[in-house]
């Protein structure tokens, strides 16, 4: 018999970041935490501090400031009141004997203040749950190494279960066919693109189990060898929710956004293969973003706005964004499961 726990269940949850405001210094601020995390930017320790401080945060923060201008609601940051939001959410849906807490990697509310909260709560255990479905060193892992950085100073460390990836949770995948379905029951389309979060390739093969990355045909399978391969993951997301939506290979597109940099990134580039759709007789597309499960700068300016801008210069009539999960039932229904499961 399982033994009862005689407190309460702590569950973290974290996500990226956001600025405090949409301000080009707090935008800078937010910057240059992001950038100069060793696992966001891989690169040699002396050239990434010049490189941000230098170059990246004076020039891009006040570009990026208009951008997040453009974002901001009468709540605040989307990333931000979404995850409250889900917070709330889930905290109903687990019930007392589960205390949940919320933190962001970079910036506030932070991972330590959200740890601490948990550690008054004199929670049993903790289950953390990062909002990156998809495993990644630079999202997923960056948040693990933080956490147990944190903990490593308390006198008593609770039990830490982190759950590193749910590309493929049966939950999740349903989530995202809900929402796509509603769209498809309103209007047709000619093809449909899953767009994922860019990361360098070198990333990608650092974390390869003994050279088993190609960045080929070997994402054709999710296994045990390449379970924590950003790109396999992103093309098993794609295969199961493609199968939930009832759409053949043909019919949809994988491809990876915002990249950084010269160095080669995941490809292929979603504004670059979306430019060519118009052309083959691809007028109207439904496009989600798998890798996002709250609305941000990336999925509703990048993929929404900036997207749809150049898929109809190309000559394109229709590009429609799914959005993000968000705090929607369905998916605060997948994550209860996901941390009962763990």
């Amino acid at each position: 018999m399982k033994k009862k726990s005689t407190g309460k269940i702590g569950v973290l949850l974290v996500n990226l970041g956001t600025p405090d405001t949409p301000n080009t210094p707090d935008v800078r601020k937010y910057l240059r935490e992001f950038l100069l995390d060793p696992r966001v930017m891989d690169i040699n320790p002396v050239g990434r501090y010049a490189l941000v401080n230098g170059i990246i945060a004076p020039f891009r923060a006040p570009k990026s400031a208009k951008v997040y201008q453009q974002l901001w609601t009468d709540r605040g940051s989307p990333l931000m009141f979404h995850g409250l939001d889900l917070q709330a959410k889930l905290q109903t849906a687990l019930g007392e004997d589960y205390h949940v807490a919320f933190g962001m990697r970079y910036q506030s509310p932070s991972i330590k203040s959200a740890l601490e909260e948990l550690r008054e709560k004199s929670v049993d255990r903790i289950v953390v749950v990062p909002l990156f479905p998809q495993y990644a060193a630079a999202t997923t892992g960056s948040v693990q190494e933080k956490i147990m950085e944190i903990v490593k100073d308390w006198w008593i460390i609770p039990s830490i279960n982190f759950i590193s990836s749910y590309c493929d949770d049966p939950g999740f995948i349903n989530a995202f066919a809900e929402l796509g379905k509603k769209y498809m029951a309103e209007d047709e389309y000619d093809h449909f693109v899953f767009s994922y979060h860019g990361v360098p390739e070198r990333q990608v093969l650092k974390g390869s189990d003994h050279g088993y990355c190609k960045l080929g045909s070997c994402c054709n399978s999710y296994n045990k060898r390449n379970k924590y391969c950003y790109r396999a993951s992103c093309f098993v997301t794609s295969r199961l929710l493609a199968e939930q939506l009832g759409l053949r290979e043909d019919q949809y597109t994988v491809a990876f956004q915002s990249r950084l940099l010269s160095d080669p990134w995941l490809q292929p580039y979603t504004d670059d293969i979306l430019k060519t759709m118009p052309a083959k007789g691809i007028k109207k597309v439904l496009a989600f973003s798998p890798a996002f499960v709250a609305d941000c700068l990336e999925t509703t300016i990048e993929v929404g706005e900036e997207f749809k801008e150049m898929f109809e210069h190309a000559g394109g009539e229709k590009w429609v964004l799914v959005e993000s999960l968000n705090s929607s039932d369905t998916w605060v229904e997948a994550l209860k499961n996901m941390v009962l499961e763990n």
